[in-house]
């Protein structure tokens, strides 16, 4: 019988470690160095190694950072109105925001429509990129009232913005009005997320009230649609 080639008995010695749990979600594969020096073989054969754990999802590869073992998807309820830091902190699972843009801007006729303002209101204008460890999974563009919410900050928003409305401001956050579209990404969008631009992201929409009937912010984040998942349940009318 023929012997397997080189490339794939790395791949599936690889794929041994992460069964038996010697390598764990989100843990980082050794180098394509050490890797080549621990089997013997040229960085080609790693590489190909590493390109079929890639085609097979058992690893994926981090721009500038390295190749990382497969973490299941976040799985996001859309009819649980939490937090990205809430969604993810009773996994104990290490997230960061670095914050983009953070601004004051007059909104456009629609952007005013969608916050119950005025074009003269002014309105806060900041864009996220958030990270599970240290990857990058959403970029969000927020515009919040400027009159709801003066003293918002570049540190609050590198956090919880729900914490910060709830928690400071003492405001009661009722409900928010969301739609999912599949949508191809922008160029801004594919370098911010390590996207293959030809394939699409899943764009979630909303607009959030507050108990009173004020709108309190309209979103648009972009995921990358291989690690999130969204769950809604249908219940029949009797």
């Amino acid at each position: 019988m023929a012997q397997k080639p080189k490339y794939r008995q790395i791949a599936d010695a690889i794929g041994q470690q992460i069964e038996q749990g010697l390598l764990k979600p989100g843990d980082a594969l050794p180098t394509e160095s050490t890797l080549q020096a621990q089997f013997g073989v040229s960085r080609v054969t790693v590489r190909q190694a590493l390109k079929q754990l890639t085609e097979q999802n058992v690893v994926e590869s981090i721009q500038g950072s390295g190749t990382y073992v497969k973490e299941e998807r976040v799985n996001y309820d859309i009819y649980q109105l939490t937090s990205f830091y809430e969604k993810l902190a009773d996994r104990n699972v290490e997230t960061h925001s670095e914050v983009l843009t953070f601004e004051v801007i007059n909104p456009d006729p629609h952007l005013a429509g969608q916050l119950n303002l005025t074009e003269n209101d002014k309105v806060w204008h900041v864009k996220r990129l958030r990270f599970i460890k240290q990857k990058a999974v959403t970029l969000e563009e927020t515009w919040m009232p400027l009159a709801l919410f003066p003293d918002l900050t570049w540190e609050v928003m590198e956090k919880s913005k729900y914490h910060y409305i709830e928690a400071v401001k003492k405001r009661v956050i009722d409900r928010s009005e969301q739609e999912i579209l599949a949508v191809m990404p922008t160029p801004e969008v594919a370098k911010a997320l390590n996207l293959d631009p030809a394939r699409p992201t899943l764009e979630k929409i909303s607009r959030g009230f507050l108990k009173d009937g004020k709108v309190f912010e309209y979103s648009r984040n972009i995921f990358k649609s291989d690690d999130y998942k969204f769950t809604l349940v249908a219940r029949r009318r009797h």
